[in-house]
């Protein structure tokens, strides 16, 4: 994918570090004092991203190519809100266990915005706000959980290879295949079997 649609990401997805905070899931939980992440730091753990042209998602040319380039052939929208999911807060503290998959996590923000955390290779929980525009996938096997912020909406197109498989995998789950396939891609692992953070 050209520079093109890098370029202006950080206006639709921005990434930090969580405190450990019990507050309302829904709030931001920056450190004080605040602590971002580069978008080239959320690669670096597998985690892409794009910005693309949400008013015109039908027709967008950028978006064509990233589906035909990762093959995500299937297609469908989730929209997350109190007027439009039955039983909205236990989904909302459902979608907020963490868990992995054994596929891709493809989700492209056509309207309002919500928070992907996701655990960095120490463990550390990092927080990536996606607002309209903002297209991310995370990868198999990565530990994460998902929440609306504090605005309660979000519309997402769900994008998949082949048939779609939405089986979340409660922590802990890490004799998944995908799970060893994910350490040994992006996180270091040293000699015995310890995590090496300096990864």
């Amino acid at each position: 994918m050209g520079e093109a649609i890098k370029e202006g990401r950080e206006e639709v997805i921005q990434a930090w570090y969580m405190d450990d905070s019990n507050e309302d899931q829904r709030l931001p939980h920056h450190k004080d004092p605040k602590e971002f992440i580069s978008l080239d730091k959320l690669a670096e753990l597998g985690v892409l991203s794009w910005r693309l042209d949400a008013d015109h998602y039908e027709t967008d040319e950028e978006l064509k190519k990233i589906r035909e380039a990762r093959g995500y052939s299937y297609m469908d929208f989730c929209v997350v809100c109190a007027e439009k999911l039955p039983n909205y807060e236990e989904k909302v503290k459902s979608f907020f266990e963490e868990h992995l998959h054994t596929d891709e996590e493809i989700r492209y923000c056509v309207a309002g915005s919500g928070y992907f955390d996701v655990r960095d290779r120490n463990e550390a929980w990092i927080r990536v706000w996606v607002k309209k525009g903002a297209m991310i996938v995370l990868p198999a096997g990565i530990y994460h959980r998902f929440t609306v912020d504090s605005e309660n909406y979000i519309k997402a197109m769900r994008l998949f290879v082949g048939e779609p498989v939405w089986t979340p995998y409660n922590r802990p789950h890490d004799h998944l295949p995908a799970r060893k396939e994910y350490i040994d891609n992006f996180v270091k692992v040293t000699g015995n079997g310890a995590i090496d953070a300096s990864a």
